[in-house]
Formats: structure tokens, sequence, C-alpha cells
């Protein structure tokens, strides 16, 4: 029983170096030493440093100057309830999806709601066919990134509020778009926190 008990103790003592801890030590040295940036989280930082946020987190942009990044129906707790929610877009300590299906009540109304207020910002866009990730939140809630013909039909009311020709704001909406990860994994794309920050390097607003 006792060589059992030892042979067990020093199974579970050498899983434990290798598993718990050489193993963790091993990748992080290796991501920060081939991958720093991405390892850290992918941050963007202003002229002074500070970090702005995340590439790979959506954040809530608001105004008609910026590009929208899609809806979030994440939720964080009531502060004057604390057994209730409330919404609160890109909270990314709560990551998750309102879960409504597309027979839902609820659904069909905040899409409506939505869409008035979209066609009530950009009225060309009234009555034309819009892409899914315009109006419909993530299973996430916390997408960074927008398809290009999203990004396409925000310009026009980028372009005016920034008073700069549409041309320009889609030429660079062009470079900001990423392909298909190795030309097959995934959609292409436009992240948005990327487009913002060349929106702002380009054609620059009071802060």
């Amino acid at each position: 029983m006792r060589d059992i008990m030892i042979s067990a103790v020093r199974a579970s003592l050498v899983a434990w170096m290798l598993c718990g801890l050489a193993y963790p030590l091993v990748l992080t040295g290796l991501g920060q030493w081939l991958m720093p940036f991405q390892a850290n989280g992918s941050l963007a930082r202003n002229r002074d440093g500070t970090v702005i946020g995340s590439r790979l987190i959506g954040q809530l942009w608001n105004g008609p100057e910026w590009f929208h990044g899609r809806p979030s129906a994440t939720t964080d707790t009531d502060p004057s309830d604390p057994s209730k929610t409330v919404p609160t877009p890109y909270n990314a300590a709560s990551s998750g999806a309102s879960n409504l299906g597309p027979t839902s009540r609820n659904l069909v109304e905040r899409l409506s709601v939505d869409r008035k207020a979209l066609e009530e910002a950009q009225p060309e866009l009234a009555g034309t066919m819009l892409p899914a990730d315009m109006l419909t939140s993530s299973a996430s809630g916390l997408d960074p990134d927008i398809s290009p013909a999203n990004a396409a039909l925000q310009a026009t009311r980028v372009a005016r509020a920034r008073g700069v020709p549409p041309a320009d704001i889609h030429a660079l909406l062009d470079r900001q778009i990423t392909g298909r990860s190795f030309g097959i994994f995934g959609e292409p794309r436009a992240n948005v926190l990327d487009l913002n920050l060349a929106l702002q390097r380009a054609y620059p607003q009071p802060k």
C-alpha cells in the first residue's frame, strides 16, 4: 500500500511539473519571443503609449463620423437591481448572444427598431438589402470585424460627417480589408478599430 501511495504521489508531482509548470512556461516564452504583439492581446496604443483597445475585441463607436461594429447583445448587472441585467454593448466581461431565434417576436421588434434608426441616419439605405452583420448580433457580442459590404454602406455616412468625398473613404476602406486567412479560411473582413484609427489619421477631427 505504501509503495502504491509513493508511486501515485511521484506520478502526480511529475505531471504537475510538466503540465502545470514547464509546459505553460515554455509556451509563454515562445509566444513572447515569436509573436509578442499577438501574445499580449494585439493591443492598439496611441502616441503616448496608452492602450486604446484590442484588435481582437469589438468596441462601441458612437457618432456618424465613425464606422460602427456589428451590434452587440452583451449585458451587465443592473446597478439599481442586482437581480436583473441591462443591455451593455461590447461588455468584454460578459461575452454572449441574445439567444433569440428567427421566430422570436422580441428579435423581430428589435430588428425593426434598429432598421428604422439606421434609415433615419442614412436615408439612402431605405428599402435596400442589408448585410446580415449590419443589424444582427454575433454569438460573442464582441466581434472586432465587419464585412466589407457592411463597411461600404457606412462609408457615405462617414464621408458626410467628416466632409470628405465618399470616393476617398471608399479608397481608405479598400486598403483596410483583410482577405481570407491563407486564402481559404473565413471571409474578407475589415477590423473596425484599425479602420477608425486609419480614418482618424487620414481625416482627423477634434477629440
